[in-house]
């Protein structure tokens, strides 16, 4: 993991501007004309109900699905006007880490984690130095040969946390990381969310987890019916009906 990444002055790493996503002519917009910056080193909880628009931020930012409106940048790239050819290259840029872990069964906790860095070609012999070292990270190093179902839970998460952050990207999001795990496990999970932060990357978590946002006290955006409602640079999760 690189040193040093934030620099001096912040910068919009992400950017959405006036940004609307419909799914359906007649129905309500999953997202209606949001608005958001988050700077380089930021780490963000998005909270909300379910259907509140969070899912959809998500797939936008992973260009899983075009905007219907607006404008979204990410890292500089204007990711509306994304081509399909330059999806992989945006995307190593992005680490993913979701809820339901999305470990290959088939493979190795290192295998897991090399097949991030062999399918951009990273060369063996930088493979072999960086698995170890980001396994020793994640608090797994002494299980790089056993399979993935072998593992508990908070184990996988710590697979797919692995995963996401061994090509370094610039930003991280974490949709759900939790939302299989006991409270210890989330915990644990949590607190290395927060030293890769604290590393240098952009970090943006979507949870329903009101404890760990209450505790952590970082930037909270509040969502509901596809607006933000609330944005608090240190806050906790709100419970209002608004």
């Amino acid at each position: 993991m690189k040193k040093g990444r934030i620099q001096s002055e912040p910068r919009a790493l992400i950017s959405l501007e006036e940004v609307s996503m419909n799914y359906s002519r007649d129905g309500s917009p999953a997202l209606d004309r949001i608005s958001l910056e988050v700077e380089a080193g930021e780490f963000v909880f998005i909270v909300g109900d379910s259907g509140s628009g969070k899912s959809t931020l998500i797939k936008l930012l992973l260009h899983e699905l075009r905007p219907t409106g607006g404008t979204i940048i990410v890292n500089n790239v204007n990711v509306g006007k994304l081509r399909h050819s330059k999806l992989p290259k945006y995307r190593r840029n992005i680490g993913v880490v979701f809820q339901d872990f999305r470990l290959l069964k088939d493979r190795n906790v290192y295998e897991n984690v090399a097949f991030a860095q062999r399918v951009i070609s990273v060369p063996s012999r930088k493979i072999r130095k960086n698995v170890p070292s980001v396994l020793s990270l994640v608090g797994l190093a002494e299980k790089y040969k056993q399979n993935p179902r072998h593992l508990s839970g908070g184990e996988q998460q710590r697979v797919a946390l692995a995963r996401a952050i061994i090509n370094d990207p610039p930003i991280l999001l974490a949709d759900e990381p939790t939302g299989n795990l006991d409270p210890k496990n989330s915990w644990e999970i949590m607190k290395l969310l927060e030293e890769i932060n604290e590393d240098g990357t952009t970090v943006v978590v979507v949870t329903h987890n009101r404890e760990i946002v209450n505790a952590m006290q970082k930037r909270v955006i509040t969502m509901k019916k596809g607006v933000i409602v609330s944005d608090q640079a240190r806050g906790g999760y709100i419970d209002e009906d608004y």
